[in-house]
């Protein structure tokens, strides 16, 4: 029997924790049954699912963070359903230990001879990959009609941030090409602004293609990344980091082509309490606590602000300690969007700008939001 609390590190941080090398070998040992970016505690599932496998164990007992039930990690618990079977499990329980007070998931495996199952001290009749007793949803694929439509917000790697009053002060400021600084200066959004009060907060954005001379002749904008990003990003392991240090690291170039016919978008935090879409004008920038949704349609809206989609979400989607993660590749691009009639059309496309104009009409758009119910 193998019974082990392994390290929990989130896949993003292995390069920076454990070294690019050693990142790089674990992916060439594991490729193909690891997911590329899967938490550390991953790999220890896989090995322990090969070695009772070949009969080399019985079973096993291990601990994961509540992030194995979705994403990436969830494709280890797909291969252990494959080749066995869960006989018990936590699906959220506190772990209070030498300081640490998170939340774990329990996993109980074997080779499938063990036929009775518990899962949160109750006896099932099966547990699902994601660590439910009821229907099973881990089977969901992407839908082509949902490719491209939702994306993560940009990631900027750097300081790119700055005051409205030093955004007011460059937006009137000339430049000796003539263009104005606009061109470069956007409103910035993250989750924070979304379900509490707005920063009111600015970021230096210099596109995609912008080359470092075209961006030098918005001065105060370029001054302030020479001085506080550039020195950042030299220190940076990635070299497209560190060879284009003026613009955002991850800029989502995908996301930004989506959302240039658009007037407004659909914006839900990555990680909140309740989950709430909202909708932001076209010149924001979101950024990486965001999910965003190119469509300006109510219709749309309607249907992510409903309990169905919610419910949805829930289960597809993974958790940060108790709060729900949204991703796009499991909570979106999976769901099965309604083909109403017309007029169910219109229906739901009219009780959602009701929902968006008592928001606005009682200022929790923009200046504090609380959790509003499902539309029905």
């Amino acid at each position: 029997m193998i019974v082990s609390n392994q390290h929990f590190l989130g896949g993003s941080k292995l390069w920076e924790e454990l070294g690019r090398n050693y990142q790089q070998e674990l992916w060439r040992v594991y490729e193909s049954r690891v997911p590329g970016f899967a938490d550390l505690c991953c790999y220890w599932f896989e090995k322990a699912r090969e070695q009772i496998e070949h009969g080399k164990c019985k079973r096993a007992g291990l601990l994961a963070t509540q992030g194995i039930r979705g994403g990436a990690n969830r494709e280890v618990v797909n291969s252990i359903k494959k080749t066995g079977d869960i006989f018990f499990a936590e699906s959220s329980r506190d772990w209070v230990l030498s300081g640490a007070n998170v939340h774990v998931s329990m996993i109980g495996f074997d080779d499938g001879k063990q036929k009775e199952r518990f899962l949160d001290g109750s006896k099932v009749e099966e547990i699902n990959a994601n660590l439910t007793a009821h229907s099973d949803t881990t089977e969901a694929k992407p839908l082509s009609s949902n490719y491209r439509v939702s994306f993560q917000g940009s990631q900027k790697i750097g300081a790119f941030d700055i005051s409205a009053g030093t955004a007011i002060e460059w937006l009137a400021a000339p430049n000796s090409h003539g263009r104005p600084n606009s061109d470069v200066l956007r409103p910035s959004w993250n989750g924070m602004d979304l379900t509490r009060r707005p920063r009111d907060a600015w970021m230096i954005d210099f596109g995609t293609r912008m080359s470092v001379e075209e961006a030098a002749l918005y001065e105060g904008p370029f001054q302030h990344a020479l001085q506080f990003v550039k020195p950042e990003r030299e220190k940076n392991n990635r070299e497209a980091y560190r060879k284009y240090w003026w613009r955002h690291g991850e800029p989502r170039i995908a996301m930004r082509a989506a959302l240039v016919p658009l007037e407004r978008f659909l914006a839900t935090p990555e990680v909140a309490k309740h989950t709430i879409f909202s909708w932001l004008p076209s010149e924001t920038l979101p950024d990486k606590q965001l999910i965003v949704v190119a469509r300006s349609d109510n219709f749309f809206f309607g249907v992510l602000q409903s309990r169905f989609h919610s419910t949805w979400s829930l289960k597809q989607g993974t958790r940060l300690e108790t709060r729900p993660r949204y991703t796009p590749t499991t909570c979106f691009e999976t769901f099965p969007f309604p083909r109403p009639t017309p007029t169910q059309e219109a229906a739901i496309a009219a009780v959602a700008k009701e929902l968006n104009d008592h928001r606005e009409g009682s200022g929790i758009s923009r200046h504090g939001r609380r959790a509003l119910g499902p539309l029905y």
